[in-house]
């Protein structure tokens, strides 16, 4: 069984540079680091790993620095590592970086199971993992929160569905999401990076994939632009109150009212 695994490397830090032309952040290696809700997918495909014969690939997109995130997924138990990186990718919303990933998945060969963690820090859409299967046609399942069994045609999981939870078997090849209760993700060993130091990561650019239409990547790729990011203003203002319990109570309705969250 091949087990596939999309990581992304996210801002480390609130404070990150917008390009006031694009919308697009500005990418900090210094500040970089591995999703957190990825780490939950890589432990996912790990512990598949030590209990049935599989092999557990990541991918990702992103500039050569994103290599690091690789690096760390090797030292979690990972066996093979692809970096998706080329100029043409850059500024891809949603909908483009799926489509690249979709076909870095597909220049890397046969896969079993496609594992996304729930969404990203740094955008919150929850859209990528879904998009991905349905570029490649294959069936998918977000929110899983337990995996019950997997065999060579199946997997059964059991997705939160917020006021529910809900169990289906997913015939393979599939993607799902997962959520960060399935598992507690193990830190990165260090005899792992010793054993792994040296190795490879495969490299994809543009000119390695099926589809070489500029239009389908990067910004040219993106229905969706950003007119506008900002990070929030602190409010740091406060009031300090005097009186008895009903006066204090009094005065709390009515600064309630005041805000309009009454």
């Amino acid at each position: 069984m091949n087990i596939t695994v999309c990581i992304k490397q996210v801002p480390g830090t609130a404070e990150v540079e917008i390009d006031e032309k694009t919308g697009v952040l500005k990418r900090n290696p210094i500040d970089a680091k591995m999703n957190p809700y990825d780490l939950y997918a890589i432990e996912t495909a790990v512990r598949l790993k030590e209990e049935k014969n599989t092999t557990v690939k990541v991918i990702t997109m992103g500039p050569p620095y994103a290599k690091a995130i690789i690096k760390e997924a090797y030292m979690m138990g990972a066996d093979e590592g692809c970096l998706l990186t080329d100029r043409k990718f850059a500024g891809a919303d949603v909908l483009a970086t799926a489509y690249a990933l979709s076909q870095g998945i597909t220049r890397i060969g046969d896969f079993d199971l496609i594992i996304c963690g729930k969404m990203t820090t740094d955008g919150d859409t929850a859209q990528v993992g879904p998009e991905i299967a349905e570029y490649l046609q294959i069936p998918h399942v977000s929110n899983v929160r337990r995996i019950h069994e997997i065999n060579e045609k199946s997997i059964i999981v059991e997705m939160d569905m917020a006021e529910s939870v809900e169990i289906q078997e997913v015939q393979l090849p599939c993607l799902i999401t997962v959520e960060k209760d399935i598992y507690q993700p193990r830190l990165p060993s260090f005899k792992l990076k010793l054993k792994t130091a040296n190795r490879h990561v495969q490299i994809i650019t543009f000119k390695d994939l099926n589809d070489k239409n500029v239009m389908h990547y990067g910004l040219n790729g993106s229905p969706t632009q950003v007119l506008r990011i900002f990070p929030p203003e602190p409010n740091t203002t406060s009031e300090h109150w005097e009186g008895n319990g009903e006066e204090l109570g009094e005065k709390l309705a009515e600064k309630l009212k005041e805000l309009k969250f009454v």
